[in-house]
């Protein structure tokens, strides 16, 4: 957590941590499942028992499209998978962050409250600035000081005063 200026503290987006341990410890316990029963050592049971349940067993050899279902819905589960993993290492995304001009706009906009997420990403096609304020903030003055000074602050500082800048607010609910 990092502390504001106004005593609030601003939660850092915790999703992929929670995604990660959840996945990592699903797949600790079928390994260790998988290395118990391959050493023998699963609550007495024989190396040669069955995993599913008779039942299960039988109608499973009889009908193989649930096979068939559970095979498509572990594929989907896996591009879904890929798709995160290529998103959470930046694949996609337009330029590279710019520490000095997020400090910038942070200070530019030092008197909005409750500021959540701001970022600079600095590309060929020029600057790219995200800001997200709550719906209690004014807008208007928000968008009257980027206008004014801190976006050709920022654009002056980063890159040259003829870059292209595109600015995305999000008014969060």
């Amino acid at each position: 957590m990092m502390a504001s200026g106004n005593g609030r503290s601003i939660r850092q987006y915790a999703g992929n941590r929670v995604g990660l341990a959840v996945v990592g410890g699903t797949l600790a316990a079928l390994g260790g499942y998988a290395w118990l029963r391959g050493q023998d050592r699963f609550f007495d049971l024989p190396p040669n028992a069955r995993v599913l349940p008779a039942q299960t067993y039988r109608v499973l050899a009889d009908e193989p499209w649930p096979l068939w279902l559970l095979a498509l819905g572990l594929l989907l589960l896996a591009l879904v998978a890929l798709r995160w993993l290529l998103l959470c290492l930046g694949w996609g995304r337009r330029g590279a962050h710019n520490g000095t001009g997020t400090a910038m706009l942070f200070v530019g906009l030092k008197g909005v409250e409750g500021l959540g997420r701001a970022g600079v990403r600095v590309g060929e096609d020029g600057l790219r600035i995200g800001l997200t304020c709550p719906s209690a903030a004014d807008v208007g003055a928000v968008v009257g000081k980027l206008d004014q000074d801190i976006v050709g602050k920022i654009r002056r500082e980063v890159r040259d005063d003829e870059a292209a800048t595109l600015v995305r607010l999000h008014v969060r609910r």
